[in-house]
């Protein structure tokens, strides 16, 4: 899938959103240039193509209308601009209308198989995560930075009182998901998978790990953070580290998939980070074929326990449709979730821990 087809399906999962918001060119234009980021090359083109009020047919209309202003568009696009930026275009119209491609010509099959499949292949990928890399890029960084404030305040207060990394994560998260502000917290600091490719908002990337959007998941994912890494022997730089790496990874995974299915997500708080430890207990209790135990509080919790109370409460949360023109699986939505690919990782890491011991 190349950036058109991105595009395409960007702007039809906000058509589903809110078709009122692109009643007009320049607001689909200005869009669609915030999703494009930093390939200039289309910028002139898409906004030549957004200000052309058979684009506002071919959105809004149906049959023979929306058919006829897709025809007349590819025809402008075919006299007007080369080759590539051609296909991108038409991906681009397809996708938005959610019609695929028309069938190219056949041709001869090729007498030897060209070096440039390999490329070929590997664009589609790669063109998926162009739109994300600003928000990756500021997150990573800004992990590292999380993670130095994080040694400050040990070495300065937390040493000092006795206070594991551990309990200093869980009431740091507590303190953004309780009081006055949690409300403004949650609008301006998640992060949907609109905003996601937005350059503008990257720091959403940076922000989403830190606020829960739901008051119950806030709950269980601090009381299970509490139970787990309560009694960490880690400094805290070590695990706001940790904590800010895992729900990137998760995050990226989920938006990838959202992307890809033109699911409408909205992630937020401490899910992917909490399923992942949750799948290396898991995971490493099975692999040892030993049961590993949680002791806060005088209680005996095995890993199992938190495994199987979790996994129900989430299935809960993110099987349903986050939008009712959304055309998704159940499994699709599943993968478009930071905490399904928390608990994947969290297997991963499991596995590839006991294979290292057993080399």
């Amino acid at each position: 899938m190349g950036l058109g087809t991105t595009l395409g399906r960007q702007l039809r999962q906000w058509l589903i959103q809110n078709p009122e918001a692109l009643k007009s060119g320049r607001a689909i234009a200005n869009r669609l240039i915030d999703a494009l980021g930093a390939e200039d090359g289309l910028k002139g083109p898409i906004r030549d193509l957004a200000n052309q009020p058979l684009l506002l047919h071919l959105l809004h209309g149906e049959g023979a209308s929306q058919a006829s202003a897709r025809a007349s568009l590819v025809a402008h696009i075919r006299q007007t601009y080369s080759p590539e930026v051609q296909a991108e275009l038409e991906d681009l119209l397809n996708a938005a209308c959610g019609q695929a491609p028309p069938p190219s010509a056949p041709s001869s099959p090729p007498s030897a198989p060209k070096p440039q499949a390999v490329e070929g292949q590997l664009r589609p990928t790669l063109r998926r995560l162009e739109p994300l890399a600003p928000g990756l890029v500021l997150s990573a960084c800004g992990a590292l930075v999380l993670s130095w404030f994080g040694q400050e305040l040990d070495r300065l207060i937390f040493d000092g009182w006795g206070w594991s990394g551990g309990m200093v994560l869980v009431l740091g998260l507590a303190s953004l998901s309780i009081g006055p502000w949690r409300q403004p917290l949650r609008h301006r600091w998640s992060l949907s998978s609109e905003q996601a490719t937005r350059p503008r908002e990257v720091w959403r990337w940076i922000s989403a790990p830190w606020v829960h959007g739901n008051g119950v998941e806030a709950a269980v994912n601090l009381t299970v953070l509490l139970i787990v890494l309560g009694n960490s022997p880690l400094p805290l730089g070590q695990v706001i580290l940790r904590y800010s790496l895992t729900a990137l990874a998760c995050l990226t995974l989920a938006a990838i998939c959202a992307e890809r299915w033109t699911i409408q997500r909205t992630w937020s708080g401490s899910s992917g980070a909490v399923c992942a430890l949750i799948g290396l207990a898991a995971g490493s209790s099975l692999l040892h074929w030993k049961l590993l135990v949680f002791r806060p509080l005088g209680l005996s919790i095995p890993a199992w326990v938190l495994l199987l109370l979790v996994g129900a409460l989430q299935l809960g949360w993110q099987l349903p449709r986050q939008q009712s023109g959304e055309d998704s699986t159940a499994l699709q939505r599943l993968l478009a979730s930071s905490c399904s690919w928390g608990l994947i990782l969290g297997l991963l890491w499991a596995l590839i821990s006991r294979l290292q011991e057993w080399l």
